[in-house]
């Protein structure tokens, strides 16, 4: 019987360190043109089409991000993980469909960027923002991750993906918001404390997102698993 909680956190963290930093420096390597854009345009270099270069560039991002957490979750379920095949073969089958979500993700988060900017420099926000960003960020952590896993695994419209996706983190409400909190809690700590937090910067390039994705996972994917019966129909199919 699989462990659960912190201890299931724990084994499959020691158990696939190594896969999990390729994970990580795969997907950093797929999203690195955008945001390298996007940081040119934010410090004024040629702003306008910086910022279209980078949603352009955000392309892959989304077929990224789906064969991110296909691998993560063949992780969590003690399956054999190939990570230049699984990610490859993922990303190539998920590109087009997850390219529309990704971009949209891209550039929420580069909005999110233009609103907590000034809290980051200088401290100072109004009470409004903070709360409607706060809110924002929030539904976005909690309806993404069904987005991008049934991209992963269930073959659908993306329409249909989308409304699933909301529904299912709303039907979910508890593990929705665990999977938001502790997906996000690396990279809100980081912010919170900058700019000491830069110290660990290169950590986070190396690490950042797996360890996230693996934290959000442990909440949201048992009720994907369980809405689609996954974990069943792979085994069933299995020789």
């Amino acid at each position: 019987m699989r462990k659960r909680g912190v201890s299931r956190f724990i084994e499959v963290l020691t158990g696939n360190f190594r896969e999990l930093i390729k994970l990580n420096l795969l997907f950093c390597l797929c999203a690195l043109p955008s945001v390298a854009a996007f940081a040119a345009g934010f410090l004024g270099v040629l702003t306008s089409l910086m910022y279209l270069i980078a949603i352009i560039a955000a392309y892959p991002v989304g077929g990224a991000a789906s064969a991110y957490l296909f691998c993560i979750t063949k992780l969590l379920r003690d399956e054999a993980v190939y990570i230049r095949h699984d990610f490859k073969r993922k990303f190539i089958e998920n590109i087009k469909q997850a390219a529309a979500p990704g971009i949209l993700c891209a550039a929420f988060v580069y909005a999110q960027v233009f609103l907590w900017w000034p809290l980051i420099a200088v401290g100072m926000l109004d009470a409004v923002r903070i709360v409607a960003g706060a809110v924002f960020l929030l539904i976005f952590g909690m309806v993404v991750p069904y987005i991008f896993l049934q991209l992963a695994y269930i073959d659908l419209k993306t329409k249909q993906i989308i409304v699933n996706s909301v529904l299912m983190a709303f039907a979910n409400a508890p593990y929705s918001f665990m999977g938001a909190l502790f997906g996000g809690i690396i990279w809100i700590a980081f912010l919170l404390f900058l700019p000491e937090s830069l110290v660990v910067a290169p950590l986070l390039l190396l690490f950042g997102f797996s360890a996230s994705w693996l934290l959000s996972m442990m909440w949201v994917w048992p009720v994907v698993d369980k809405q689609f019966a996954i974990e069943e129909t792979l085994q069933n199919r299995a020789p």
